[in-house]
């Protein structure tokens, strides 16, 4: 080679890696009539939506049809943790108002409600874990700023193994150990790494309190957040809610699928977990909160949102793509599973009316509503749909974490601290009832070529 042709310096490099880039894209195309005629479902989805069945799950179940007269039709969304119906559940810790994510996490990890005493003992256990090392802090938190607190959490959660005396033990012990502790500081890893980043990128002022292991998670999460400690009964308890709606929703969502494929290799928790993150990043996973917020600010910049004539023009525009980012999606509508409602979704809309008028907020819950109305009329106007459209989760979840103050930053984190909970029994359970490794077949659609030598190629 000959060394005064090879150049390394950024701007000889930066337009070869365009042109491989255009190669890769391109040898990377497969025809789409392949996979009908391979009988493959994309995404693991059928044109009807429903997903390629690959395993077995005892932790919940998730429902939008039911059988009538040998047909199966539409329901009202249905979620089951454990066999226990989320609308009981959230009835439940409401009506005694009480916190309801940690009786949540043992109901998901153990499999049965816990009674009073066995709540209280789950609680010191996890308060008694809700702490970081200090050096901990120093040196990985704060010595080391991002700009994506979902990469922190990330980055945070491998460098834990270093501080594990145990970290590849896979036994169920040792991984509930790792798991519990991991439960209790994804909200002081997610608050911390943003004040971090807020601190040096932002020049903001670092406040790092501690935990108050008598607190809740969500009290926690307020009480790591906010300067001045403040919050109001109804926030913790909104937040609260948000957090037992996250914590787990089946087998087959994208980040849950990851943690047990990644399991299935007899890996370490903290590699499981960060697999899982790394999934969970994802706008068409839980990334899609943050859509939602910014998708309803541009709306609220570019036209007139009392009118509701300029409001279905707008998002026509948005399917069209030729609105805010041309991407043709109204963020926070549709599901994978739902067609007539999502039930978390039904429970995140009742519950924001009370925050939003507590907040004084009623005009933008409104809008909220009639994005939502209007966005479900015009969808199958425009697109050939297959299936039933309804808003889900994270519609609401948005606005409740942005009428809460919380950084559009930590809207993600916020999910992972809630769905750590269902990884968590999803590990579990894989460690418990397989030794093979998951490994889906694909079908190899390329010809075969003859090898060449390079003076015979073009």
């Amino acid at each position: 080679m000959d060394k005064d042709n090879f150049s390394t310096t950024e701007s000889d490099i930066k337009p070869r890696l365009k042109t491989y880039a255009a190669n890769a894209y391109k040898q990377s195309l497969i025809a789409p009539e392949l996979y009908e005629q391979h009988d493959t479902k994309r995404g693991l989805r059928d044109i009807n939506g429903k997903g390629v069945v690959v395993g077995l799950t005892n932790i919940s179940a998730i429902n939008s049809k039911k059988e009538v007269n040998g047909e199966m039709v539409p329901i009202d969304g249905e979620l089951f943790y454990r066999g226990y119906s989320i609308d009981e559940i959230v009835k439940g810790f409401v009506s005694e108002k009480r916190f309801g994510f940690e009786e949540t996490t043992y109901l998901l990890i153990f499999g049965k409600l816990p009674t009073d005493k066995q709540l209280e003992e789950f609680n010191s256990v996890l308060g008694g874990y809700r702490s970081l090392p200090l050096s901990f802090v120093r040196d990985v938190i704060m010595k080391r700023p991002s700009l994506d607190m979902m990469n922190v959490l990330a980055r945070s959660v491998l460098t834990l193994y270093a501080y594990d005396d145990n970290p590849d033990n896979i036994s169920v012990e040792n991984v509930l150990k790792q798991s519990l502790k991991l439960i209790s500081r994804f909200p002081l890893l997610s608050v911390y790494g943003y004040q971090v980043y807020k601190h040096y990128f932002d020049d903001g002022t670092l406040i790092i309190h501690q935990p108050d292991p008598s607190l809740s998670t969500a009290e926690n999460i307020l009480h790591l957040l906010r300067p001045n400690q403040n919050y109001t009964s109804l926030e913790a308890k909104l937040l609260d809610l948000c957090l037992v709606l996250h914590a787990e929703h089946g087998g087959g969502n994208n980040s849950t699928f990851t943690n047990h494929v990644v399991t299935s290799t007899g890996t370490d928790t903290y590699s499981a977990i960060s697999a899982s993150l790394g999934s969970l990043k994802g706008p068409r996973h839980g990334g899609a909160n943050v859509r939602v917020v910014q998708m309803m600010n541009d709306i609220k910049e570019n036209i007139n949102t009392k009118s509701d004539e300029a409001l279905r023009d707008y998002l026509s525009r948005i399917i069209d793509k030729k609105a805010f980012d041309n991407t043709g999606l109204i963020y926070g509508m549709g599901h994978a599973i739902y067609t007539k409602s999502d039930p978390r979704a039904r429970i995140l809309k009742s519950f924001a009316k009370q925050l939003a008028e507590e907040k004084g907020l009623q005009e933008e819950y409104d809008l909220y509503k009639r994005v939502e109305r209007i966005s479900l009329e015009i969808i199958p106007e425009k697109r050939r749909i297959y299936k039933g459209v309804c808003a889900n989760v994270d519609f609401y979840s948005g606005f409740i974490y942005k009428m809460l103050d919380i950084p559009i930053e930590l809207y993600t984190p916020l999910f992972a601290v809630s769905r750590i909970s269902g990884w968590t029994a999803h590990r579990i359970e894989e460690l418990s009832n397989t030794g093979k490794i998951i490994r889906p077949a694909y079908d190899a659609v390329c010809p075969t070529q003859k090898y060449k030598k390079i003076k015979d190629r073009k």
